[in-house]
């Protein structure tokens, strides 16, 4: 999904670009009219509203100002600005934040750290709903011109989102070809079907107008928080506009928004205000039944399209963020697989990927409507939205250097609208909203016990080496016996011998006559700089100290970077190097508590699944030993 680091510069034609964007960018938020202008009205957990001309233009203003406000001015304006080195995302701000606060000479902010984790968190929960009602609001317009087919709409959409998941290994490249010109044509349909009815009442465009939604929200105020709940809904997915930043850049994402996105949905929305002002009964499908009779089935066909294809843009986002989770620590590494040869970023991550199907699918047996569904769907996107706004605030004092006040102001009218909307959404919290807060939690806690593990593993590991000093005392007297080759043994850092080291001199008793002690560390930016790729140091007696480094967004190639970058001195060949690995195996002390045991014992699970480091870092698997350790941690 990612471009490679060649595509984030200027593209010269920003139109292609800006289409491109539109299928990977928008498909989210392009599918919300399905189903969002409907919750205001309708749903079992709606309030009553009378659906008077003047409710139906106040509703549909505060959609037109929520995708005013949210969108265009905080994200396309601001957060858009806010890019690590041209790569987007919950992730990547607080990579950056972290990285500009030890630059200022500040300590790590652990809260960065905990709010960038809480929002992955939150997204992976999100691609569990997102696709589920996506599918099931498109594969619902069936039922408006066939009544019969309700029975089908579940069976269809499991049908189609399993085919969604199992063509994921395939790459998208191929199928990513149509997602422009599909979304294009989603997007002139939104917006001709809305044009066709504001011709016949036009009065419903004095929603422009940011009074009309206020004295809705004045009118109905006991029912304020289910209504900002559903409108919500219409902004679902602002927070893609800046995790997909580093695709296509801020030009193509911002052209396409204003140019053919903001006004086909504005459009539409006050489209299905008009027909509602027309006939209040089309509030069971206002999308759908806007459309004449003979284009209706037509529709529900290019609303899947579009559906799928906001599916596919999620899940693979997915994929992108587990990719930059494993790089930055948080996360063990998985089995991740490149599906395209030309651009980095496409990859494939077969574990997220099932876990997600499954997911889905149980929501939409288990919920049965997108109606149902709406109720646990947008307190996990308020979350993230809020998260972005306080990372905001960190990342405008040490990043930009902006002052105290003026960082404070903007993050205040920030927070003012995703707190009404995360208040809004606190409600469904009892309605179906607590089963994408206990996955996120699930998924926070997880993050958090494996940082935990590696760092107490790590503790371990010093306590037990050897200083390279003393080996090379050894060295030097000429005990050890030494043959010919390279070997490369992988180093957590530090001036302590690997344990790989210590075991293959204990039972072999032999080393090899050249020796890298390699470090790799991923960086808190996207891409590593070729000149700051790799430090070299001779230690002597053969040893070198190597530090090779990996942004969170490039493919960790140990072998290639090796090759390209070490000294000629080193005589490395890849083909020919040995590359030692420890594989430990963990144990609970026994002064652990029941807390500690259980959080042990899951990081000990966690470690022995992880994806193995030769696969991970592309070593040649005939030129790799494992050696294995028992640790008690």
């Amino acid at each position: 999904m990612n471009a490679s680091p060649g595509g984030r510069a200027a593209n010269p034609r920003i139109a292609g670009a800006a289409l491109a964007a539109l299928g990977i960018v928008f498909g989210d938020i392009g599918t919300s009219p399905l189903y969002a202008f409907r919750e205001c009205f309708a749903g079992p957990h709606a309030h009553a509203v009378a659906m008077t001309p003047h409710n139906l233009t106040g509703a549909a203003s505060l959609v037109v100002w929520s995708l005013l406000l949210v969108v265009s001015v905080k994200y396309l304006f601001i957060i858009l600005r806010l890019d690590n080195k041209g790569e987007g995302g919950i992730l990547s701000l607080s990579a950056l934040i972290r990285s500009a606060s030890r630059r200022l000479g500040g300590a790590d902010p652990k809260a960065v750290l905990l709010l960038g984790l809480a929002g992955a968190a939150l997204i992976y929960a999100d691609g569990m709903l997102t696709p589920a009602i996506s599918v099931l609001s498109a594969v619902e317009g069936l039922t408006v011109s066939a009544p019969t087919l309700q029975h089908w709409v579940v069976p269809i959409s499991v049908t189609l989102l399993a085919g969604v998941f199992a063509i994921q290994k395939k790459g998208t490249e191929i199928v990513g070809k149509l997602f422009g010109p599909v979304v294009l044509l989603w997007f002139t349909a939104l917006g001709l079907l809305g044009i066709r009815m504001i011709l016949a009442h036009p009065q419903v465009l004095s929603a422009l107008s940011p009074l009309e939604g206020f004295s809705f929200l004045v009118r109905e105020w006991k029912h304020s928080l289910p209504l900002l709940a559903a409108v919500f809904l219409a902004v679902t997915g602002g927070e893609a506009l800046y995790a997909d930043l580093g695709h296509f850049g801020k030009r193509p994402i911002r052209v396409a928004w204003f140019s053919v996105v903001l006004p086909g949905l504005v459009l539409n929305y006050l489209g299905q205000a008009a027909l509602l002002v027309e006939d209040p009964t089309a509030i069971r499908s206002p999308f759908f039944l806007m459309a004449p009779e003979m284009l209706r089935f037509p529709l529900t066909l290019l609303a899947t399209a579009a559906a799928i294809i906001a599916s596919q843009a999620l899940i693979s986002g997915a994929f992108s963020l587990t990719t930059q989770a494993v790089q930055l620590g948080v996360l063990p590494r998985f089995r991740i697989l490149h599906t395209s040869d030309e651009e980095v970023g496409q990859v494939y991550v077969p574990a997220i990927n099932w876990f997600l199907a499954a997911a889905c699918i149980i929501l939409v047996v288990e919920f049965g409507s997108s109606s149902a569904l709406a109720g646990a769907y947008g307190i996990a996107i308020a979350l993230t939205m809020t998260i972005t706004s306080l990372l905001f605030f960190s990342a405008a004092r040490a990043v930009w250097g902006w002052s105290l006040v003026k960082a404070g102001l903007i993050t205040v009218v920030f927070l003012a609208v995703d707190g009404a909307f995360l208040l809004a959404n606190a409600s469904k919290i009892i309605h179906g909203g607590w089963l994408p807060l206990i996955i996120a939690s699930s998924f926070m806690g997880l993050m958090l016990i494996w940082i935990r593990g590696r760092r107490l593993l790590w503790a371990r590991i010093q306590r037990d080496s050897l200083p390279v000093d003393m080996l090379l005392r050894d060295l030097g007297k000429g005990k050890i016996h030494r043959v010919s080759g390279t070997a490369i043994y992988m180093t957590g850092g530090g001036n302590i011998v690997p344990g790989a080291m210590l075991h293959n001199l204990k039972h072999n008793q032999v080393l090899h006559e050249r020796i890298v002690l390699l470090h790799v560390v991923t960086l808190d930016q996207p891409y590593a700089p070729p000149e700051e790729s790799l430090t070299h140091a001779e230690l002597g007696h053969g040893l070198h100290r190597v530090v090779l480094r990996f942004g969170f967004a490039d493919e960790p190639d140990v072998p290639t970077a090796l090759k390209k970058y070490l000294p000629e001195s080193i005589r490395f060949q890849p083909g020919k190097a040995t590359y030692f690995l420890g594989r430990e195996t963990y144990g609970v002390g026994k002064k652990a508590n029941l807390l500690d045991r259980i959080r042990l014992s899951i990081f000990a699970t966690m470690a022995r699944n992880a994806s193995p480091a030769t696969a991970y870092f592309k070593l040649p698997p005939g030129r790799v030993v494992e050696l294995g350790a028992q640790l008690t941690l």
